[in-house]
């Protein structure tokens, strides 16, 4: 199945693990997803692609977020905390994809404005199973707010 959207987005994916950023690309191919997307691997470099600073001053701006919360420099909450407490950023859809089945990290995500927390799988065919449904619901489904 080829997910088509009317127009592309940008995805930014803040994770840390070499491997669970290989198996979200993979998973993103197989869908054969027309998006683009980024990864950065800390909570500081991923508040500095959302700022366009540094090296990220030509970025473009994300249509959606994959955030883990585990990150280093800057956690996950950190990092969620300051995109919904920004004018310009708030908007922006942040899903958590963690490997947290805590329910104090659950509430705190959504307390903290995250428009969706996934536990990854374990097994190979889950999380690929479930990075195609986070593709299909907010590339497929939801009406995303063009790029201001």
């Amino acid at each position: 199945m080829t997910i088509q959207t009317s127009n592309p987005i940008e995805i930014l994916l803040v994770e840390d693990s070499t491997g669970d950023v290989r198996l979200i690309q993979e998973a993103l191919r197989e869908a054969k997803v027309r998006n683009t997307m980024t990864v950065v691997g800390d909570g500081v470099k991923a508040l500095a692609y959302l700022h366009k600073n540094g090296p990220y001053a030509g970025a473009t701006s994300p249509g959606l977020i994959l955030l883990d919360l585990n990150l280093p420099l800057k956690n996950g909450f950190e990092v969620l905390q300051e995109i919904k407490q920004d004018e310009t950023l708030k908007h922006i859809p942040v899903v958590v994809l963690t490997t947290s089945q805590a329910e104090q990290d659950i509430v705190k995500s959504y307390d903290l404005y995250a428009n969706a927390f996934i536990t990854k799988p374990v097994d190979l065919d889950q999380f690929f199973s479930v990075v195609k449904a986070i593709e299909g619901f907010w590339l497929e489904i939801v009406k995303l707010p063009l790029e201001s």
